[in-house]
């Protein structure tokens, strides 16, 4: 079992609706914990209204109580005292001898550019909920905010920001190096993230470059798959690796889906979602939004 703690999206695409939809594709049963609802589609967040923070650790400590977790994914926190209820819960939770992993996605930034974490949450983010996470999963303006830097433009920037964020106090880190895939860009047709092990071992998880405007909700999707699988697998690098396996395919697919309003020239100008049941769906063109 694997409990997602998340804002919602109503267009489905990214937020704890992307976790549930990951969690199910992959065959684990999935939890969820509110942080904020947010405004929001394919072309943007229009507003975000965060849970207080006494109810968040309510909804915490009701399903602990009663379900028995494997996983914990943690997304968006939206404000620095849900942050801190957040961490308070999981250091009772592992006082208590539980066994779940924890994985740590900082979500500060959509992909449409929107912010969605306040400036006080950014600190208790980096002191509390990173050292309490078994792996973090930043992108690259994510890890350029946590260590004050400039963002990574090479693959020897994401080596050394991921060993940096290991001095932060994370046990392990998956920097996502998915920004810097493009032709002739530094990765070239391939999308690389470095990851870091507890050990300090530095592995490189290689994929396909997929083309597709259609990313949103990718860095929920991949830290949700990796919480789903970590459990079911030998080791962090096997469950990073079919992680990423499945993320690609969702990728591959996701122009299947169309979900959004197209503008006048037939094309929506938004980051439209990943197809997570793209190996349970009906073909394409038996989906659509319109």
């Amino acid at each position: 079992m694997v409990a997602t703690i998340a804002g919602s999206d109503p267009s489905g695409g990214a937020g704890i609706q992307a976790d549930l939809k990951t969690l199910s594709a992959l065959g684990a049963y999935g939890c969820a914990v509110l942080t904020a609802l947010t405004a929001q589609n394919t072309r943007g967040v229009t507003g975000v209204h965060a849970v207080p923070a006494d109810f968040v650790r309510a909804q915490f400590d009701t399903l602990v109580a009663d379900v028995e977790l494997d996983a914990i994914k943690i997304g968006m926190v939206a404000d620095g005292a849900i942050a801190a209820a957040i961490a308070d819960g999981l250091a009772e939770l592992a006082a208590g001898g539980s066994g779940a992993v924890v994985v740590l996605d900082p979500v500060m930034i959509a992909t449409s550019g929107d912010r969605l974490l306040a400036a006080d949450a950014e600190d208790v983010v980096r002191r509390r909920l990173v050292p309490a996470a078994d792996l973090i999963t930043p992108n690259v303006d994510e890890a350029a905010a946590l260590l004050g830097v400039d963002r990574a433009t090479t693959i020897d920037d994401l080596r050394t920001q991921a060993l940096a964020l290991r001095g932060l106090g994370a046990r392990r880190v998956l920097l996502k190096g998915g920004h810097l895939a493009h032709p002739g860009g530094p990765t070239g047709d391939r999308s690389i993230d470095v990851l870091v092990d507890a050990d300090g071992t530095v592995h490189e998880i290689g994929g396909e470059r997929i083309d597709t405007v259609n990313t949103h909700g990718t860095g929920c999707t991949l830290s949700s798959a990796i919480a789903a699988l970590r459990p079911v697998s030998p080791d962090w690098v096997i469950a990073v690796r079919r992680a990423k396996d499945y993320l690609t395919r969702a990728l591959r697919h996701a122009d299947d889906l169309q979900i959004g309003r197209p503008d006048t020239d037939g094309r929506s100008p938004g980051h439209g979602p990943v197809h997570h049941f793209a190996e349970v769906w009906p073909p394409a063109g038996a989906h659509r939004s319109r």
